[in-house]
C-alpha cells in the first residue's frame, strides 16, 4: 500500500483515492515573470516523480499544474521591461517549458492559466460574499474575512492569536481585520483590469488556485502539492476560500517539498547565491540535475553545491557504466521478483523515499558489474520509471558541458595514437596519452572488446 505524509495531519497515511482507481492531483505552478530557478526545478521534478509513480502503480491520474500569468510581480516586470504583460508571460512560459523538458519533466494533463479562469473566480467570490465570508472594503477591494471561517490555521498549525499584524500579513486600513486577504483587487491606474459586479479589477493570488483546481478536479479532490513556502499563507487561504464557498472538504492530502539551500544558506538574490535552472544547465547535464534532486527525500532540505552536483554526476555515471558493460537494453521490463526491484517499490510506496530507491539501483549496478548482466533490463526499467537512464549509456558517458577542447573526433584520434604506441611497445608514450586524456577529463577503459571512454 502507498503511504504519503500528509501535511494537514502531520503523519503518514495510507493513500486511498476518493474515487477508487482514479487520483486527482493539483500542484501550484509558476508565476511567469522570470526564468525558473532551482526551487522551481525541485517542485517540477518532485511532483513529476509523484505522478509517474502513481501511474506506474496502476492509478488513473488527472494531474493539474497551474500557471499564474497575472500578478503584481508580472505587472512590475512588464513595466520595467517596457513590454506588454502578454509578451512577457508568453516568453517565460516558453522558457519554463524548455527547462522542464530538459529535466525530463512530463507535461501535466491540464495546465490552466489564471487569466482564462476569471469567470470561475468571480463566481466563487460572489458565493463567499453571499455566505458572509467576503466583504467589499472601502477602498474597493473584496476581502475574505478570516475570523468568520472556523478552523483557519489548521494546515500551518497557526492560531489566529499567533498571526499578529505586521509580521506575515500586510496591514491595510480598509480591512476589517489585518488577517483578512484580498480576493478581488479594484482597478488601479495603469494596471490591467477586468469588468465584474464588484467593479473593474483583477483577482488576488489565492483565489486563482481555488477556482482552477475546483473547476478541473471538483470541490473535493485527493492531493494538493507545492513548495513548503506555500503552506502559509497561500494554501491556508486556499482551504478557507474553497471550503467556505463549497461547504465541503477541499483536499484530503497535502504534500509539500522542502526548501532548496545553497552551500547550507537560504537561496536568495540578496546573498548572491541565486541560480536559475539555465545557470545550472550550462555546467551540468540535465539528467545529473534531476538525479541530484531525486537523491534527496522530497520533504528534506536540498543543499545545492558544486560538490553535491559532482557527486551526483559520478553516481549517475556508475549506473550508466553498469548498463554499458551489459550491452544495449531495448524496451526493458522490470522483474519485480528481483530483490532490488522489490526494495525499490517498497521505498517509493513509503512516502516516495527516493534515497532508498536510488540505493536499490546502485545495488543492481554492483551485481551487474560482478557479471549478472541479465539484471540490466531491471536496472534500466526501474530508472526509466523515475525519469532516469533513458539514454544510450555511451551517449551519457561521453557527454559533457565542459569539452576541455576535446571533441569526440579528437578523443578518438588520441585513443588511436595510444593504440599505435602500444603496438610499437612504447608503453611510456601510451601511458602519457592516457594520463593527458585523464587530466582533460576523459577516462579510458580497456576491455577485451577494445578501448572505450567516458567523461570524468
Amino acid at each position: 500500500m502507498l503511504e504519503i505524509y500528509n501535511t494537514l495531519s502531520r503523519r503518514k497515511e495510507t493513500f486511498r483515492p476518493i474515487d477508487p482507481g482514479h487520483v486527482r492531483m493539483y500542484v501550484c505552478g509558476m508565476t511567469v515573470y522570470d526564468y525558473c530557478h532551482l526551487g522551481h526545478a525541485r517542485v517540477m521534478v518532485v511532483f513529476d516523480l509523484v505522478q509517474r509513480w502513481l501511474r506506474a502503480s496502476g492509478y488513473r491520474l488527472t494531474y493539474v499544474r497551474n500557471i499564474t500569468d497575472i500578478d503584481d510581480k508580472i505587472i512590475r516586470r512588464a513595466v520595467e521591461n517596457g513590454e506588454s504583460i502578454g509578451a512577457l508571460t508568453e516568453r517565460f512560459i516558453a522558457a519554463m517549458d524548455e527547462d522542464a523538458a530538459r529535466l525530463g519533466v512530463q507535461k501535466p494533463d491540464h495546465e490552466p492559466r489564471a487569466t482564462a479562469y476569471l469567470p470561475q473566480m468571480l463566481s466563487m467570490i460572489d458565493t463567499l460574499e453571499q455566505r458572509g465570508l467576503a466583504y467589499r472594503a472601502a477602498g474597493g477591494d473584496v476581502n475574505f474575512s478570516v475570523r468568520r471561517f472556523e478552523g483557519y490555521g489548521r494546515l500551518s498549525g497557526k492560531s489566529l492569536e499567533d498571526l499578529r499584524a505586521g509580521e506575515r500579513v500586510e496591514v491595510d486600513s480598509t480591512k476589517q481585520d489585518p488577517l483578512d486577504f484580498v480576493l478581488w483587487k479594484h482597478a488601479r491606474e495603469g494596471e490591467p483590469a477586468w469588468p465584474s459586479d464588484f467593479g473593474p479589477g483583477r483577482p488576488g493570488w489565492h483565489i486563482e488556485c481555488s477556482a482552477m483546481s475546483c473547476d478541473l478536479l471538483g470541490n473535493h479532490f485527493d492531493i494538493h502539492g507545492g513548495g513548503a513556502d506555500l503552506q502559509f499563507p497561500h494554501h491556508e487561504n486556499e482551504i478557507a476560500q474553497s471550503e467556505g464557498a463549497s461547504g465541503s472538504p477541499f483536499v484530503n492530502l497535502w504534500m509539500h517539498n522542502g526548501f532548496v539551500r545553497v552551500d547550507d544558506e537560504k537561496m536568495s538574490k540578496s546573498l548572491g547565491n541565486f541560480f536559475t535552472i539555465r545557470d545550472v544547465l550550462t555546467r551540468y547535464d540535465a539528467e545529473v540535475v534531476r538525479f541530484f534532486i531525486l537523491r534527496a527525500h522530497y520533504r528534506s532540505p536540498l543543499n545545492y553545491s558544486d560538490q553535491h552536483l559532482d557527486d551526483a554526476r559520478q553516481g549517475l555515471s556508475r549506473l550508466y557504466t553498469a548498463l554499458r558493460s551489459a550491452g544495449v537494453v531495448e524496451n526493458p521490463v522490470v522483474d519485480w521478483q528481483v530483490s532490488e526491484a522489490a526494495a525499490f517499490k517498497a521505498a517509493l510506496d513509503d512516502d516516495f523515499n527516493t534515497p532508498i530507491a536510488v540505493a536499490a539501483l546502485f545495488d543492481l549496478a554492483a551485481r551487474i558489474n560482478r557479471g549478472e548482466s541479465a539484471l540490466a533490463p531491471v536496472l534500466a526499467g526501474l530508472g526509466r520509471l523515475i525519469g532516469l537512464l533513458e539514454r544510450d549509456p555511451a551517449v551519457f558517458l561521453q557527454s559533457s558541458t565542459e569539452s576541455n577542447g576535446l571533441d569526440e573526433e579528437a578523443i578518438a584520434a588520441r585513443i588511436e595514437e595510444r593504440a599505435a604506441a602500444k603496438r610499437a611497445r612504447d608503453f611510456a608514450r601510451a601511458d602519457a596519452v592516457r594520463d593527458a586524456l585523464k587530466a582533460a577529463g576523459v577516462i579510458l577503459e580497456d576491455s577485451a572488446a577494445g578501448t572505450t571512454w567516458r567523461r570524468a
